[in-house]
């Protein structure tokens, strides 16, 4: 402790303790956010990576590999090790583009649109509640703040990339 202001200099200003505490909401908001596609997912074999996968293939059919890679900022080593176990279990197929057939193009099968619809479902019912929770005209702010939580220099194409 610190005799001049008896707090423990390892830890933050406690002038910032609004701000803390919204950072501890945002871990179990996201751990509880998490813990029912975790569930689904276990009878998979699957984990978060798999689910990241699934969820941005699903929400952009046709994405390339490269830019999946690019969307989710994982190594490629890491997302071959994924959509291998993907493609093997019938969750995801790729197929050579049209016009580049050096391009790899990534689409959700029958299995992995019911799958994503089953991960999503628990999820979308837990933004709803919470939107509820938080009132009337609460998800601009919510949106707001996501936003802002993102580097700067990544909103106009996270935006571009979240939009249906």
């Amino acid at each position: 402790m610190d005799a001049k202001t008896d707090r423990n200099p390892t830890e933050p200003d406690t002038g910032k303790d609004e701000v803390i505490e919204l950072i501890e909401l945002l871990y179990f908001a996201y751990r509880d956010f998490t813990s029912d596609p975790d569930v689904l997912l276990l009878d998979y074999g699957f984990g978060r990576a798999h689910h990241r996968v699934i969820h941005f293939v699903g929400r952009n059919s046709g994405v390339s590999v490269a830019e999946l890679l690019d969307l989710l900022r994982i190594t490629k080593q890491s997302l071959a090790r994924v959509l291998r176990e993907l493609i093997k279990r019938d969750i995801v197929e790729q197929r050579a583009g049209s016009e580049d057939k050096r391009k790899r193009l990534l689409y959700l099968t029958d299995q992995g649109t019911a799958l994503h619809r089953r991960l999503m479902a628990p999820q979308i019912d837990r933004v709803e509640g919470a939107l509820r929770y938080a009132g009337a005209d609460s998800s601009p702010v919510f949106q707001q703040v996501l936003y802002g939580l993102i580097n700067e220099d990544e909103r106009e194409r996270v935006e571009k990339a979240v939009q249906p």
